[in-house]
């Protein structure tokens, strides 16, 4: 994703200014995917998975990138009152996502927008005015330069962003792996007359240097259906009481990316 100049002032950057207020909140978080870090939790009981579980768990990732480009809202606390929902499609098979963004605190609606993101980073743009339809159609009329870009940062709402660009992938995971790192199984939900299982995800790698349990819970959990579908993530981040949210409504065919923040050059 191109940036643009330092000099360059574009309307629409309460966004980042949230951010940075969530940034300073979340300062124990270390940037990257040290966001997803294993938390100890003395909550619900659970188990290690059975090997059918640790394969619909492996599984689940190579169904959602099948799947896609996919229909998803994504919740994140940022502390202080104020939660960014993100209403979006995401493509994991060019690692492209779209949608709209709006910041809520406890005085009401602070902003609103579009937003795109990839592997790399984020960017937001004003919603135009009168404008109609779905978010990726709004995104389309936006040029290049209509954008805001930036890295990742260690707030939440980067962190679940980056973490949701992630989920999908083109191979499942390898179950004996997974397994063998720690994940669990937390119990069984029904979701819209569907059964789910409930997963809490491998442990981090760096779990043991971080000085963590062998018993610590991961803080990311699945809930996978009896085919490896995915219908829901969540991620608990250190510090903030509400995890962040992902609902997956599954695939959108009529989506099509837009080509705008993306075009190299």
């Amino acid at each position: 994703m191109t940036r643009k100049k330092a000099d360059d002032r574009t309307p629409r950057r309460r966004l980042w200014l949230v951010t940075l207020v969530a940034v300073a909140v979340c300062a124990t978080v270390a940037a990257g995917l040290a966001g997803y870090r294993a938390l100890s939790d003395d909550g619900d009981s659970d188990r290690a998975v059975t090997v059918d579980e640790a394969s619909r768990l492996a599984l689940s990732r190579l169904t959602l990138y099948q799947a896609s480009p996919v229909a998803i809202t994504l919740t994140a606390t940022e502390g202080g009152g104020v939660s960014t929902r993100v209403e979006a499609v995401v493509d994991y098979r060019t690692h492209h996502a779209v949608g709209s963004y709006q910041v809520t605190g406890t005085a009401g609606r602070l902003d609103r927008g579009l937003i795109v993101w990839d592997g790399n980073g984020l960017g937001v743009a004003p919603m135009p005015e009168g404008a109609g339809g779905p978010a990726w159609e709004q995104a389309e009329r936006i040029p290049r330069q209509g954008w805001s870009p930036r890295a990742y940062t260690a707030a939440p709402l980067d962190s679940g962003l980056r973490f949701l660009i992630q989920l999908g992938a083109d191979r499942p995971d390898n179950p004996l792996l997974l397994a063998q790192s720690g994940a669990r199984w937390l119990g069984r939900e029904r979701l819209q007359g569907r059964d789910y299982d409930r997963f809490s995800g491998p442990r981090a790698q760096n779990a043991a240097r971080e000085g963590q349990s062998a018993g610590a819970r991961s803080p990311l959990t699945y809930w996978v259906d009896g085919d490896g579908g995915l219908r829901r993530a969540t991620m608990r981040m250190p510090g903030l009481d509400t995890p962040t949210t992902i609902e997956i409504a599954g695939r959108d065919d009529k989506v099509r990316m837009p080509e705008a923040p993306w075009i190299a050059g």
